[in-house]
């Protein structure tokens, strides 16, 4: 039989070890940071995403499109992450025509610069843009 003061011991001793798996699991572990080539999978579907997102959200009239890529970092934690940083043109193409559309030039030339934070599921292909900034060049 047990003795009396054993039993609170014992359920002291399992709360900590339950906080101490939780904040285990809150906490994120890098695992690494490498820069990635636009062309590879998971890579090139998440710039498409970005885009499009972009697009859909842009009070512009004409729809942007990638330019160049200037660097995209993947880093991996408990989940998949891109740092993307794109140079984007503004297109001929209304903003709801997603087509390779023609750059735009003379007065409505436009080109900017953004940073783009998208968080990755590839297995589910499920993509969310959780930071954006861009500016014009």
């Amino acid at each position: 039989m047990a003795r009396p003061w054993q039993a609170p011991r014992l359920l002291l001793t399992i709360l900590v070890a339950l906080v101490a798996v939780t904040y285990q699991g809150r906490r994120k572990t890098l695992m690494s940071i490498q820069e990635v080539s636009a062309v590879e999978e998971p890579v090139a579907g998440t710039l498409r995403y970005v885009i499009k997102e972009y697009n859909k959200q842009s009070e512009d009239k004409y729809s942007f499109r990638i330019l160049r890529v200037l660097k995209i970092l993947k880093k991996v934690t408990d989940h998949l992450e891109f740092h993307m940083n794109l140079e984007m043109q503004r297109t001929t193409c209304l903003r709801a025509d997603d087509s390779n559309c023609d750059f735009q030039t003379g007065e409505l030339y436009k080109q900017i610069q953004c940073l783009f934070v998208v968080i990755v599921d590839p297995w589910l292909e499920k993509y969310k843009i959780v930071n954006k900034n861009c500016s014009s060049v």
